[in-house]
């Protein structure tokens, strides 16, 4: 990879509150107010939102909106090919967590022989199914999408034949089937989860890393395991929803929950994990400025953002450095 390419996702479709849709905005305010030229810096995409469907009755209780979301997320996985395929490393910014299907699709599709591994960094699974779903947020659900799962086991809704249809749509984006093994996904500081989502972890196995772990080992060590843990997996993708942070750090998003991250652990983390030569996409979403006093939220997330991105820009020079 040469260069990082972002790509900026406004579309808040998924979410249960209003607002996530302008966290990238917030952010690039709290980059102006620290005299950054951090958006300067790096080519830019804008992906197409249709946030305009808000305005428009949803059909889909279970999975609200998930026709368009199922629009906007194809324009997402091909934008995410494309980077990669160009040798770039996509850093994407998104309004809610449910864009992230779309990504490992893109990179699945980019790298369709290659076993993918995936580090969810939030407070919440996002495990949930139009079968299981307590909201019809699809924001709750992009890694069952991505498992191919449904959990009829526990299932709790008869969703329609069309939400069935769209569903399985975003369930084979890019390309058919699952894009992603239990074994090959950790969950970090996931703490707010509903009983549906915590039979299908521990049935699937899953690793789970909660914040006490995090709290006794500390980013490195953590880091080493989380590697071990992935060693069969080929490349990786990191996905931080800024919830994962202590909700005294993050009133600016649309679900805080307490006992998560504080800034340091976050900045440590992401910036430890980016330094692996495996992993090929960073993703931050949830940032909602609607909810937020003094754009705090967006101000913690850039910091956060900036630490990682060095991380990467340092890899990929050493990386060009090595390959001369």
């Amino acid at each position: 990879m040469k260069r990082i390419k972002l790509l900026e996702v406004r579309s808040e479709l998924g979410a249960g509150t209003r607002g996530s849709g302008m966290g990238i905005d917030a952010l690039r305010v709290a980059c102006l107010n620290k005299g950054s030229d951090y958006f300067r810096r790096f080519n830019t995409v804008t992906l197409p939102d249709l946030n305009h469907v808000l305005f428009e009755k949803n059909h889909f209780p279970f999975a609200k909106h998930i026709d368009s979301i199922y629009t906007v997320q194809k324009g997402i996985a091909n934008a995410v090919e494309q980077t990669l395929r160009f040798g770039e490393f996509p850093l994407v910014l998104a309004g809610d967590h449910s864009s992230a299907n779309a990504t490992i699709a893109g990179i699945k599709a980019a790298y369709p022989a290659k076993t993918l591994g995936v580090i969810w960094i939030d407070a919440h699974a996002d495990i949930h199914s139009p079968y299981t779903t307590p909201s019809g947020n699809v924001h709750g659900m992009p890694l069952a999408a991505a498992l191919g799962v449904d959990n009829l086991k526990h299932q709790r809704n008869i969703p329609d034949p069309e939400t069935e249809f769209f569903w399985r749509r975003l369930q084979n984006l890019a390309e058919p089937g699952p894009k992603l093994k239990p074994e090959h996904l950790v969950y970090v500081v996931v703490r707010d989860t509903e009983g549906e989502e915590d039979a299908l972890i521990e049935e699937l196995g899953i690793k789970w890393i909660k914040l006490p772990e995090i709290k006794a080992k500390g980013s490195r060590q953590l880091t080493r395991e989380i590697y071990e843990h992935l060693r069969f997996c080929d490349l990786v993708y990191i996905s931080f929803d800024v919830d994962s942070l202590d909700s005294s750090f993050s009133i600016g998003t649309g679900t805080p929950v307490e006992d998560g991250l504080y800034l340091s652990e976050a900045e440590n983390l992401c910036q430890d994990l980016l330094e692996n030569d495996r992993v090929v996409c960073f993703e931050m979403v949830e940032i909602n400025p609607t909810l937020d006093n003094g754009n705090t939220m967006a101000k913690n997330a850039f910091n956060i953002l900036e630490k990682a991105t060095d991380a990467i820009e340092k890899r990929l020079r050493l990386e060009e450095v090595v390959s001369r």
